[in-house]
């Protein structure tokens, strides 16, 4: 009020300019204050405090613990082959899975870490020993060092057949997502190794029938 009462007297007193002016200070002074208080506008604070994160259920957690380590598994075999396969098809396909299942890895650990979960998977699904129950696909400590032990033909021939049932497992756990996961960028992204990994599998079993 004492502020509208000076502005008034003001500008009958033909001082239009200098009042306004002190009008719009003090209602910046205002505003000033406003701001501190809210610390910016509600839908940036909104937007900051609420990630698309939050959606995740524990279908999404799980999915995300245990595609690392099967991911990881496949890039390790993959990486075998360089050094150890023969034919040309399955060394480049070889390449293409490594190339593609790293940097899923690296976005499924920023997952959990951003949902607060630990990156490891549960007790009782981890990938060292025998085949981990609930891990479709994976293979054990034998089947790996048997692969690691062979070249051309024979390793060709294995590393096919491994990486098939391989495929299959990782494919199983990529509809489960899909069924029973809320995140969305979770459930893209089992889409996304399920389509993959299916034509994977079709061109792996090409190259076995001809071996």
């Amino acid at each position: 009020m004492k502020r509208t009462s000076a502005l008034r007297r003001a500008l009958m007193a033909g001082g239009t300019l200098p009042a306004l002016l002190l009008f719009a200070t003090a209602c910046g002074d205002d505003m000033g204050g406003m701001d501190h208080g809210s610390g910016g506008s509600p839908t940036a604070a909104a937007s900051a405090s609420a990630p698309s994160s939050a959606t995740a259920n524990d279908a999404d957690v799980m999915f995300a613990q245990m595609m690392i380590p099967h991911h990881r598994q496949a890039v390790e075999m993959a990486d075998l082959a360089p050094a150890r396969a023969s034919d040309p098809e399955l060394k480049n396909l070889a390449l293409k899975i490594k190339a593609a299942q790293d940097p899923e890895i690296a976005t499924m650990t920023g997952w959990l870490t951003a949902w607060g979960k630990p990156t490891a998977a549960p007790e009782g699904h981890n990938m060292h020993g025998a085949n981990p129950s609930g891990m479709p696909g994976m293979a054990d400590d034998e089947q790996m060092n048997m692969l690691k032990a062979t070249k051309g033909t024979e390793f060709d021939k294995m590393f096919a057949q491994m990486m098939i049932d391989h495929h299959k497992g990782a494919i199983e756990m990529a509809k489960t997502e899909q069924a029973d996961g809320a995140n969305p960028d979770a459930k893209a992204l089992a889409a996304k190794i399920e389509a993959d990994q299916a034509a994977e599998v079709q061109t792996l079993q090409r190259i076995l029938d001809r071996l």
